[in-house]
């Protein structure tokens, strides 16, 4: 069976609109509540929501491709780039690259997409990779391009995407489509559909030598930005991370039919699936905001501390819950003195206790 390129009625994929119909709804939805609640953060927390979000999306994109990057570094470079206060810290060429890419993503939301715009993307990724030969442009190379799996002399070729010659114009096609199908446009297209279809079509023709999982990415979070009318990260990487098995088997299952609907069935779950995460987000940093209000004047220093080292945890929480033992490495305090300090913060409400006596453990209180 051909790849679907080579069909002749490429790149006109199909689908059953009616089957999205009630998630498109529900991501407008979601998205119209989650910029209501984000109106309701201070500045700082919204800076703090805008860091978090991107360093997230650019550790998690990275890692579905194999690469594990240091947060810190990731999250200094964006701060940096957004021009708020940072550590100075010398960042490596990854972290480096990707939160730049990331941010100019958060920027330009609204612009048009380019070819200027993917190389530029495609620069700051691959920054200082001597080891590629087309960097901020398409491939060329004359080898076709696979993805493979097995051993060397027997490989398993699980996708071909169309020889290099053919990329620029299968990319101008792609772009005069994305662009041509944005709200506001005759042909517009709903948020889910569109940002499914963008993704698709940009990984099968897969324009670049390296880097087009993330840059893939990065073209549908930029659908789903516009089709929410803010440049808001769904969060895209994030959740496919947790199901990247069935990610990549999605879209092997797609690269022999026009038919993109079983495609789109999977990613609109998906994108849902992060959008409620990202509301769960804001939600946590409104709950943070009021519990530290809250307890403003009660708080010693070393209870502060703890309390602000459990809620840098984020909505995955502390892991394994506090201890006395893990408060004393934290604030230095004595055994006495530590399960002193919890048992005060149980009573002002900041903390819940599990389990008794050496097995107790201490979790937030943020409802």
């Amino acid at each position: 069976m051909a790849w679907n390129w080579e069909n002749s009625k490429w790149p006109n994929f199909t689908w059953d609109p009616a089957r999205l119909v009630a998630r498109e709804q529900a991501f407008l939805l979601h998205a119209g509540v989650t910029i209501g609640a984000t109106q309701h953060l201070g500045n700082e927390e919204q800076e703090q929501l805008l860091v978090e979000t991107m360093s997230s999306e650019a550790m998690t994109t990275s890692r579905i491709e194999g690469e594990m990057l240091n947060r810190d570094s990731v999250q200094s470079s964006i701060q940096k780039q957004l021009g708020l206060k940072t550590d100075r810290r010398r960042i490596p060429a990854a972290e480096r690259g990707v939160a730049e890419m990331m941010v100019d993503l958060y920027r330009s939301f609204a612009a048009p997409v380019s070819p200027a715009m993917l190389y530029g993307w495609h620069r700051m990724l691959v920054q200082e990779r001597g080891d590629l030969s087309d960097i901020g442009r398409y491939r060329t190379s004359a080898e076709p391009m696979q993805i493979v799996s097995g051993p060397v002399g027997r490989p398993k070729v699980h996708y071909e995407a169309p020889p290099s010659k053919r990329v620029a114009g299968e990319m101008k096609r792609l772009i005069e489509w994305f662009n041509g199908t944005a709200p506001e446009k005759p042909g517009a297209l709903p948020a889910l559909t569109r940002a499914g279809l963008a993704h698709l079509r940009f990984e099968l023709i897969h324009p670049f030598e390296y880097g087009n999982g993330r840059l893939g990415r990065a073209l549908a979070e930029k659908g789903l930005a516009q089709g929410a009318k803010r440049p808001l990260l769904t969060g895209l990487a994030s959740a496919i991370l947790s199901r990247h098995k069935s990610y990549y088997e999605a879209l092997e299952r797609s690269d022999r039919t026009l038919d993109a609907t079983e495609w789109l069935d999977w990613f609109a779950d998906m994108a849902l699936e992060a959008q409620e995460k990202s509301l769960r987000q804001v939600e946590f940093l409104l709950a943070k905001s009021k519990l530290l209000d809250r307890l403003r004047d009660q708080l010693n220093v070393r209870q502060r501390k703890a309390l602000l080292r459990m809620l840098e945890a984020g909505l995955e929480g502390f892991e394994g819950g506090m201890s006395a033992g893990k408060y004393g490495t934290i604030t230095g305090a004595s055994p006495a003195t530590a399960t002193r300090d919890l048992v005060e913060m149980v009573e002002m409400g900041a903390l819940e206790r599990r389990g008794e006596r050496k097995y107790a453990r201490y979790f937030l209180r943020l409802g």
